[in-house]
């Protein structure tokens, strides 16, 4: 007998069998679905000088030349990847698509890199351009200053010869390689 309710699920069930199996098959798909969602990037510019993609792709592109981490250079490719969703809580939407995936320091520095950037914009909007001191305490703030410093709010530059998204999809795929966390 197929569920109509969570609470009538029972171990060992087929329809438990059919849930997980369909959950892992998504789950593969989840390299395809962060590429997709990072493509998507391309229709917005918001007032930029260029797309949200190729901030995207200068950002990671910048990492790489500094000497991150892969992981941390995924974190960098897809730190605005909830422009997608909202622009309000982008950092936060990405760090949490991120957060199965990457170290608690590269999901931490996604989720705040909006009070990193304050430091740029902040003041325009009556917000504190100070706001990343709050996190002066914790061990990925230097890293996190380095991120928005020198990779993230320089990457706006129609002129900069950034990696194109085909060199990260390997990253992409080890980095969100299957998780069964279900």
């Amino acid at each position: 007998m197929a569920f109509t309710r969570m609470d009538q699920l029972r171990a060992g069930s087929e329809d438990i069998e059919i849930i997980a199996t369909a959950l892992i098959e998504r789950q593969a798909r989840m390299p395809q679905m962060i590429k997709s969602l990072l493509r998507q990037l391309q229709e917005q510019v918001d007032g930029f000088p260029v797309n949200q993609l190729e901030h995207a792709l200068q950002t990671a592109t910048r990492a790489e030349r500094g000497g991150a981490s892969e992981e941390l250079i995924v974190g960098a490719l897809c730190h605005d990847i909830g422009k997608a969703i909202s622009d309000a809580n982008h950092g936060a939407i990405s760090a949490e698509i991120l957060k199965p995936y990457v170290s608690k320091d590269t999901y931490e520095i996604v989720r705040t890199h909006q009070d990193f950037q304050g430091r740029y914009i902040y003041a325009f909007i009556g917000k504190d351009p100070e706001a990343r001191k709050q996190y002066a305490d914790q061990p990925w703030y230097e890293t996190a200053c380095k991120f928005s410093d020198s990779w993230d709010q320089t990457s706006f530059d129609p002129d900069y010869k950034s990696l194109p998204l085909e060199h990260f999809e390997p990253m992409i795929d080890r980095v969100f390689a299957p998780v069964h966390k279900f």
